[in-house]
């Protein structure tokens, strides 16, 4: 059994769209046109989105932002990833997903990649986006913070 996370990423044009907006995958398993499998080793943290529709319109508009987790660890259970992964940040909803979206880029505008992000940070978005409020800015010294945290306490 491997130690991975692996999501299932499906794209069916206009009806389902599931994708990985971040993220280092160790590996990539191609089925075919519309679907391909991308593994992620423990630790690293991935925003998975999906989105769905009909002839009527959206279904589902949703991002994921997760850590893959390792053998024995606690996760949760999550549409399309196996095993399932730590939640950082839940978010459905197409204004709640585009404000996630806007937060990822603001963070990659810092020249920051959002996987190397406090996993905290995260947490926070997800914490402020659930009452409606609007989260703190990432920064780059709260980057350098968190880089600092992680060699002195892995």
């Amino acid at each position: 059994m491997s130690d991975l996370t692996h999501v299932e990423l499906l794209w069916l044009e206009k009806r389902i769209e599931n994708w990985i907006r971040f993220g280092r995958h160790a590996r990539e398993q191609i089925l075919d046109q519309r679907r391909r499998i991308l593994s992620f080793a423990p630790g690293c943290i991935f925003a998975f989105v999906r989105w769905t529709s009909n002839d009527f319109g959206t279904l589902i508009s949703r991002i994921d932002i997760l850590r893959a987790v390792g053998p024995g660890e606690p996760r949760a259970t999550v549409p399309y990833v196996q095993p399932g992964g730590d939640i950082l940040l839940r978010s459905s909803g197409w204004p709640k997903v585009e404000r996630v979206l806007q937060i990822v880029d603001a963070v990659e505008g810092l020249g920051i990649d959002p996987a190397d992000a406090a996993p905290d940070y995260w947490h926070h978005v997800h914490n402020r986006l659930s009452v409606n409020e609007a989260p703190r800015a990432y920064t780059r010294s709260r980057h350098q913070v968190w880089l600092k945290r992680r060699r002195i306490a892995p």
